[in-house]
């Protein structure tokens, strides 16, 4: 998410945005031949965001596809610029990112919801009290400079009558919520199956205001699997077989939490073993969660959060919330 606002401006000058320097990951298929080349980019680091990709590479699901699939970090290029610019077949977003470059003629769509719903939330140490909203006053919010965060932050607390004129927010940058609880923030956005996991095995007690908890509009999709609009007018069968393989991938996650976290671990080995454990047994239930199938997506969800995105100021023009994703090439 951090990534996003600051970043979508390159979006709009995707011939200057490129970089084929990207780092890859190792691919067990890079010999195999006759195999179709895919080109996936992520949108972090690899996390148990990313549990499925990872199996659906081990396990062999994207070469059963017939799919040669190369899984990227993102360099000075966010996944959204290399996917929209073609440099990259499909990529790891949020619909919030999906959103703004739909809003800018960018042809972006979703084809996959990793997560059913927004996991993440603001947190804050338990001796704080900061147990709603309205404790937000009188305390010091630590972001990284995206007017969407003062937009969240606002629509909370009218909700209950609390003004965030009585909130200090300054920008820390991509400085850490460990870190940045020594440096006399009082509380940080973050995505509880990766940082709150880690502050429990810190042994820090942290109070969370979960977003979805306080409004439907923002219980959106993060993470989202992004392809372009080219790709799915030229070649559906690669987006079908592509997905195919990652439902493959999310569904034995969620059936099998710890030898999928391992399967990461091999993958990844520079990782915190035991975080990416932790991590993967809180989140493997969250992928599907309440969902007929593994990476469903509503218009209701993409269009309650677009109209939020509006009445905030955040986008110059409406979103055409049924041409944003599609559920067309998940499984049956």
């Amino acid at each position: 998410m951090k990534k996003i606002f600051s970043l979508l401006i390159c979006l709009g000058l995707l011939a200057g945005c490129g970089n084929n320097e990207q780092e890859g990951s190792p691919n067990n298929n890079e010999s195999n031949e006759g195999l179709e080349k895919v080109k996936l980019v992520l949108d972090w680091t690899p996390n148990t965001n990313h549990t499925g990709l990872y199996v659906a590479q081990d396990k062999g699901f994207f070469e059963e596809e017939g799919l040669d699939v190369e899984i990227i970090m993102p360099g000075e290029a966010t996944a959204e610029n290399l996917v929209a610019s073609a440099q990259a077949d499909f990529g790891i977003s949020y619909q919030e990112g999906v959103t703004l470059a739909r809003t800018q003629d960018i042809p972006l769509v979703s084809i996959a919801a990793i997560i059913q719903h927004n996991t993440s939330g603001f947190a804050s140490l338990k001796e704080q009290n900061i147990t709603s909203p309205k404790d937000f006053e009188g305390k010091t919010y630590g972001g990284w400079g995206s007017p969407i965060e003062a937009a969240v932050i606002e629509s909370l607390m009218k909700q209950e009558k609390a003004s965030i004129d009585k909130v200090e927010i300054l920008n820390v940058g991509n400085t850490d919520f460990f870190t940045a609880l020594q440096q006399n923030i009082d509380f940080f956005w973050i995505y509880y199956g990766w940082t709150g996991i880690e502050a429990e095995m810190r042994e820090i007690p942290i109070n969370m205001v979960w977003l979805a908890d306080y409004s439907e509009k923002l219980d959106y999709y993060t993470p989202v699997i992004i392809t372009n609009e080219e790709l799915i007018s030229d070649n559906p069968e690669t987006v079908r077989k592509f997905i195919a393989a990652v439902a493959k991938g999310y569904e034995f996650a969620i059936k099998n939490p710890e030898e999928a976290a391992n399967l990461l671990i091999d993958a990844v080995p520079e990782l915190d073993a035991e975080l990416v454990r932790k991590s993967q047994e809180w989140l493997s239930a969250k992928y599907q969660d309440d969902a007929p199938r593994w990476g469903e997506q509503k218009l209701e969800v993409w269009k309650n959060y677009a109209d939020w995105m509006f009445e905030n100021g955040l986008m110059e023009k409406e979103l055409e919330a049924e041409k944003a994703f599609t559920n067309e090439f998940l499984p049956e």
